[in-house]
This record gives structure tokens, sequence and C-alpha cells, in this order.
């Protein structure tokens, strides 16, 4: 049997949609935008708090896992 790769990642609600279709469970967190960032949600060097979605997918391969980053990163 081949190994499987768990690709697991949150995102805004509103970006999930787009996320699931790129690749194919609610919470709070919390997080500050770097100097480099360009953020979805939030400003440079300031503390946001938001609602976030966890997306869990089974890859069937190394290769389709790391399609599947890489679709995400788009």
């Amino acid at each position: 049997m081949s190994p499987r790769f768990r690709l697991v990642f949150f995102a805004p609600p509103s970006a999930v949609p787009a996320c699931k279709t790129a690749i194919f469970s609610a919470g709070t967190s919390q997080f500050r935008p770097g100097d480099a960032a360009n953020p979805h949600i939030g400003k440079v060097g300031e503390l946001e708090t938001t609602e976030e979605v966890r997306v869990e997918a089974l890859c069937a391969s190394e290769d389709i896992a790391r399609k599947a980053v890489e679709a995400l990163k788009k």
C-alpha cells in the first residue's frame, strides 16, 4: 500500500471554498503578520483574532500532496 499524506491547514471561512477547490471544524485563532506579510485579514504588526476553519485532505501520494500545497500558495 502506498503511503498517504494528510494535509491540514487553517483558513478564514470566506477562503475555504477557494482552498477546497484548489486542493479538493471551526475555531478561533490569533496571529501577528510580520513586516514582510501581505495579510488577507488584519494589519502588519497588529495582533489579530479571527474565526478560522480547519481543513483536512488525504493525499494519495507525495506528488499530489506537493501539488496541493503549491495550489494553496497561489
